[in-house]
C-alpha cells in the first residue's frame, strides 16, 4: 500500500496526538516535516490553514483537525479501535480529549515559554524542524507572545504549576495499576494527552526534567504510547467500567478545567448573540473573558473551537436512551465533570470543509 503522508513535527502539540494512533493501528505512513516550502505547496493549498498536522491519504484525500483525523482512522482502520463504543468509557475518553486539547495548553505553553532554558531549546527545535532560521524565529516569537492571551501571567502561573503537579501525581498512581488510561489498551484519551505531555512537557527543557524526576511511570507511559507493541492484545476494562484510579484525574478535570472551559463557552455564546451569524465562520478568538483557576484570575481569549470540542462530548450522550444516560450520570457523579455533561449550549458549531461555522 502506498503510505499515508503525515505532515507533522515532533515538538508539535497536535502532531503528538495523531502519531500514536497511526502507529497503534499499523498505518503505513511517512512523516514529512512542515518546512516553509511544504506549507506553501501542500498545507495551505489543501486546507487554507497554516496548521499541522494534516494527513494526505494514498487517494489524495486531505484530513485536517486531529479529532477528525482520529475519527477517519477509526473508519478506515477499525481493527484496533481507539474510541470505545460503550457510553461510560466513550464519555470518559472524550472528556479527557476535551481536557487535553482545550485546557492542558496552559501548562504546556507556560512551561515552554516562561522559562529561558525552555525558550532557548524550543527556538532551536523550531529552527531544526523548519530549516529556515528566520521563519522559525518569527514563528517562535508569535508562539511565545500568545501565552498572555491563553491566560498565563504572573498571577496565574502558581495555579497552573500546581495543577500540573497534581496531574502528574494522579497519573503516577494510575499508571502503577494500569498501562493506559482505560485499562490495558490505548484510547483516544491516551492519544490526546500525548499532545501536551509528550510534545511539550516531555520534550521541553524545564518540564522534561520535572517529569523525569517526579513522574517515571508517566514517562514510561509516554514512551509506551509513542511506541506501541504491535503484538499487544490487551483491552479496556470489561463491563464499560472505569478504573478506580482514574477518579483523581477526572476530579482535576471537574474542579479546574470544567469551570474555566464553561466560562469561555458562556462568553462565546454571548458574542454569537451580539455579533454572530448563522453560516459564518467566526474568528479563532472572539475577544477576552475573565475566569478563575484555583483562586487566580485569568483573562483568556474566547475560543469558538472549545464549543465544537464540547459538542464531541455532549452529542453521544444526548443520543443515548434513558438507561445509557443514567449510567453516564452515575459514573461521573461527584467528579465535578457533571457541569460539563449538563451544559446545554444554545448555539452550535459545525464545519465547512476545514473551517468552523456557526450552525445556530
Amino acid at each position: 500500500m502506498e503510505p499515508f503522508r503525515f505532515y507533522a513535527a515532533e515538538i508539535s502539540y497536535f502532531s503528538a496526538k495523531v502519531r500514536p494512533a497511526l502507529r497503534y493501528k499499523n498505518v503505513p505512513f511517512a512523516e514529512i516535516l512542515p518546512t516553509p516550502e511544504v506549507y506553501r505547496s501542500v498545507i495551505l493549498p489543501r486546507t487554507g490553514l497554516g496548521f499541522i498536522p494534516i494527513v494526505v491519504t494514498p487517494e489524495g484525500e486531505t484530513w485536517q483537525d486531529t479529532s477528525d483525523i482520529l475519527d477517519a482512522l477509526e473508519v478506515r482502520f477499525p481493527e484496533r479501535r481507539l474510541e470505545p463504543s460503550t457510553p461510560v468509557q466513550r464519555t470518559a475518553a472524550r472528556l479527557l480529549e476535551l481536557y487535553a486539547d482545550e485546557f492542558l495548553v496552559l501548562p504546556a505553553m507556560h512551561y515552554r515559554w516562561s522559562f529561558p532554558e525552555s525558550v532557548a531549546k524550543a527556538r532551536a527545535d523550531f529552527a531544526a524542524v523548519n530549516g529556515d532560521p528566520d521563519a522559525a524565529k518569527k514563528f517562535a516569537d508569535r508562539m511565545s507572545g500568545s501565552i498572555l492571551a491563553l491566560g498565563v501571567s504572573d498571577a496565574s502561573k502558581p495555579a497552573i504549576e500546581a495543577h500540573l503537579r497534581d496531574l502528574l501525581a494522579a497519573l503516577e498512581t494510575h499508571f502503577a495499576a494500569h498501562p493506559f488510561l482505560l485499562g490495558d489498551a490505548p484510547s483516544i484519551a491516551d492519544c490526546a494527552l500525548m499532545g501536551p505531555l509528550y510534545a511539550h512537557l516531555y520534550l521541553d527543557a524545564v518540564p522534561g526534567r520535572l517529569l523525569r524526576e517526579t513522574a517515571p511511570r508517566t514517562c514510561h507511559w509516554i514512551e509506551r504510547t509513542n511506541h506501541p507493541d504491535p503484538d499487544a492484545r490487551g483491552g479496556w476494562l470489561e463491563g464499560d467500567a472505569l478504573p478506580a484510579t482514574l477518579a483523581p484525574l477526572l476530579g482535576l478535570v471537574g474542579s479546574d478545567a470544567a469551570p474555566l472551559l464553561l466560562d469561555g463557552i458562556r462568553d462565546l455564546e454571548a458574542w454569537i448573540d451580539r455579533e454572530g451569524r448563522v453560516g459564518e465562520t467566526p474568528p479563532r478568538g472572539v475577544g477576552l473573558h475573565e475566569t478563575v483557576l484555583r483562586g487566580a484570575r485569568l483573562r483568556r481569549y474566547t475560543s469558538p473551537y472549545s464549543l465544537w470540542m464540547l459538542q464531541r462530548v455532549l452529542d453521544p450522550v444526548a443520543s443515548l436512551g434513558p438507561q445509557g444516560r443514567s449510567r453516564v450520570e452515575t459514573a461521573f457523579s461527584g467528579s465535578g465533570c457533571e457541569a460539563l455533561l449538563a451544559a446545554a449550549p444554545v448555539h452550535r458549531m459545525g464545519k465547512r470543509r476545514f473551517a468552523l461555522v456557526i450552525e445556530r
